[in-house]
């Protein structure tokens, strides 16, 4: 585009926000390291001035990425292009909350801490408990739900609906404000994790959960794989009805894995001996999370050294022990520092690579060539930019045929988000 055209797109985008849409500064760029430049920021206040947003960017071939606070703007690939930030903090309404019915409807811009505040004075709550705070827009679309997923269900399970925009301005609506709904294709669903590039979220409806009377958390320290695994499947397949079962692994200190237990009082009480004795003798029991419960591991990954990154490592619940001896064996291959923490009672881990002398790309070669072992995939989440250009981010997914008929029908000229999602999607 002319500096004249430009100035035109920045004169039409103010237009059609009532004035809220300015020059893209520095740190809006989607990565720090290697920025990638980008023209614009718009922020909508609904959802018809979302759909005259992005109606103007497909006449006029803008590419533009989704962004509700950028907590989770990092992961996944890099963009292929991004000429404008679509900014969702505007979208931030609590539009209904049914107490009675156990239902909020609220924009997608609203942050999920503030919903929770919301929710409180009802003593509800939306049971997630991500790692990173965020909107919800931001929730569904990286389908990022944290430890009590364990009981309560991810984030595409409490989702009950949504309002969306297409690529070309198209509003869609998808399920309702009731738990119950007739079958049919579920647009929220597919919405779910897709990482911004099949539409833009504006709304979103959810069930909600009653916030629980008492919490124990039961922790006990864990030596090698093999005995996180037993651990493990002793909890999984006993009467305690976990909300939560988390392993912390440091790189240089002892390990823990830790059970969260909720209800009314007594229930909590009596499961919480039931755990005690299970786990055994060296169990610590306290009314309040450990002080690394729910978090990723490897800190502020705001801007991450070249010799630093974060995974995401799915596998089988039955093969723990596998997964954290595949790690380990990795790690150790390349002296490499490595912190795991994360889901284990669900088949989902984090890996922190804190430095070594392997590099990133060679660490997620050796664990994925291990992957079919433990059955499950590698996703790099944080790296620096010139880590993720040497490294396809997702790996090799099943249904990724399936995937690009969705961008197609959904975004056939590739303008939202292009190639942040898998194969390029």
């Amino acid at each position: 585009m002319t500096a004249r055209t430009r100035t035109d797109a920045l004169e039409q985008l103010s237009e059609i926000t009532g004035g809220h849409a300015r020059a893209a500064q520095d740190a809006d760029w989607i990565d720090s390291v290697d920025g990638m430049p980008v023209r614009w920021v718009a922020s909508p206040s609904d959802t018809m001035q979302t759909s005259a947003v992005l109606r103007f960017a497909s006449q006029e071939g803008i590419t533009v990425v989704p962004r509700g606070t950028g907590s989770k703007l990092r992961w996944g690939a890099r963009p292929e292009r991004c000429d404008l930030v679509l900014d969702t903090t505007r979208l931030d309404g609590l539009v209904e909350h049914a107490a009675g019915d156990l239902v909020v409807v609220a924009g997608a811009g609203r942050r999920i801490a503030d919903l929770q505040v919301d929710l409180a004075a009802a003593g509800q709550w939306l049971a997630v408990d991500p790692p990173r705070a965020g909107t919800l827009g931001g929730l569904v679309a990286t389908a990022s739900t944290g430890p009590t997923r364990f009981l309560h269900g991810a984030v595409r399970d409490l989702l009950i609906g949504s309002t969306m925009v297409r690529a070309d301005g198209v509003v869609a609506k998808s399920g309702g404000k009731v738990v119950k709904n007739v079958a049919g294709y579920d647009i929220g669903k597919v919405l779910t994790g897709s990482f911004g590039t099949l539409g833009v979220i504006t709304q979103v409806a959810f069930r909600l959960h009653p916030r629980p009377v008492a919490r124990s958390w039961v922790t006990v320290p864990v030596g090698s794989p093999q005995e996180v695994n037993d651990l493990l499947q002793r909890v999984v397949h006993s009467h305690l009805v976990p909300s939560g079962v988390e392993l912390d692994q440091p790189a240089t200190s002892e390990a823990h894995l830790a059970v969260l237990l909720e209800g009314f009082g007594p229930g909590v009480a009596a499961r919480t001996e039931a755990a005690m004795s299970l786990l055994g003798p060296r169990t610590v029991v306290t009314a309040e999370p450990p002080q690394w419960w729910g978090a990723e591991p490897g800190g502020n990954w705001a801007d991450p050294p070249e010799d630093a990154a974060l995974f995401k490592v799915t596998h089988e619940i039955a093969c723990v022990g596998t997964v954290l001896e595949a790690v380990a064996a990795a790690a150790s291959a390349g002296a490499t520092r490595v912190h795991v923490r994360g889901s284990v009672g669900l088949g989902s881990l984090y890996v922190a690579v804190e430095g070594g002398t392997t590099g990133i790309p060679e660490l997620v070669g050796s664990l994925r060539g291990r992957a079919r072992s433990f059955g499950g995939a590698v996703v790099v989440l944080e790296a620096a930019a010139k880590v993720k250009d040497q490294v396809d981010v997702w790996g090799p997914v099943e249904g990724l045929t399936l995937m690009r008929s969705l961008k197609q029908q959904f975004d056939p000229g590739r303008l939202l988000s292009p190639g942040r999602f898998v194969g390029g999607i």
